[in-house]
């Protein structure tokens, strides 16, 4: 009998990962492709994205679908809790054969983050949220309600936090310090004067969530060149991600939860990755295990050897 494989299929906000794994979690064939968000480019056009990347996956290893045990699967926008039936219409046709195991994108990263599957994963990118699942298998998610509702201390948060100091201080008639946020953010832009963020923000072919978001960067790079107003921004955002994993703590009764970190915002050390772990009272900054896309092919793993 050979050895049996498991693919991991992860579609985030950007991009779709797809991996085919070995029973010791080798990545053995990957591909990565555009974003098969079905809330962004539709269901049927996710739908067609994903077979169609799982088939050329298939063919770039020369294998046939029979070949895999067992399958996971996280899609942003589509996470188990009301897209089940879609996830699983979506990889029957391609995978008839294998055991079919549907996900959220926020789960498969907490178990590919601790390799196990329960555990608090906090995730802050261009939006933020936080996921945990119990030992006794309770599932919670904490914020993810999208820029407009929420997304505290995510690199849209920081951003929209920003334009909204410079557009007070550019309203009370305040002239702007060459120090201040207001200057050092205008010349980075390459812009004159505030009220020039609005050709910038609205009329460009990018989403203004995505121009806000990238924000963030410019917040961090002026934090680490010692700017206090760029670093007092920072610790708002920590404390907004603190304040998310601590209510998920004490609505799973789980202090001693192991913790994950997940997101462009905290998978590096910066000024806010650190500032967060220390406020968790964490000795060092966590680091994942596996990517999420590992963490899809564990998830099946696990599941196929529950199985057997």
């Amino acid at each position: 009998m050979k050895a049996p494989l498991f693919l991991g299929i992860d579609g985030g906000g950007t991009s779709l990962r797809v991996a085919i794994v070995d029973a010791d979690l080798a990545t053995l064939w990957s591909l990565t492709e555009s974003s098969a968000n079905p809330n962004v480019i539709g269901p049927d056009i996710a739908q067609i994205h994903i077979q169609g990347t799982i088939r050329a996956l298939l063919q770039l290893a020369a294998l046939p679908a029979s070949a895999i045990a067992a399958a996971g699967i996280g899609i942003a926008g589509a996470s188990q809790s009301h897209s089940r039936p879609w996830l699983l219409q979506t990889i029957k046709p391609v995978l008839p054969d294998s055991l079919l195991v549907p996900s959220s994108d926020l789960e498969i990263a907490l178990v590919g983050a601790l390799a196990k599957r329960h555990g608090i994963l906090l995730l802050a990118g261009t939006g933020s949220a936080v996921f945990g699942i119990a030992p006794d298998g309770r599932h919670l998610q904490v914020g993810g309600w999208g820029y407009l509702l929420g997304d505290e201390g995510s690199s849209f948060w920081i951003g929209s936090r920003l334009l909204r100091q410079i557009i007070r201080e550019y309203d009370s008639g305040t002239a702007p310090d060459p120090r201040s946020l207001t200057r050092l953010c205008l010349d980075e832009l390459n812009l004159t004067e505030p009220r020039d963020l609005i050709a910038w923000l609205y009329r460009s072919a990018e989403a203004p969530p995505v121009r806000v978001a990238g924000l963030a960067k410019l917040v961090m790079n002026l934090a680490e060149n010692g700017s206090q107003m760029a670093e007092n921004l920072l610790q708002m955002a920590a404390i907004r991600l603190e304040n998310q994993v601590k209510i998920m703590q004490r609505r799973l009764d789980y202090a001693d939860a192991e913790i994950a970190f997940a997101g462009g915002l905290l998978d590096n050390a910066n000024p806010l990755s650190l500032d967060v772990a220390q406020r968790l009272g964490l000795p060092e900054r966590p680091v994942a295990k596996f990517a999420p896309v590992i963490g899809a092919a564990l998830l099946a793993e696990m599941e196929w050897s529950a199985a057997q």
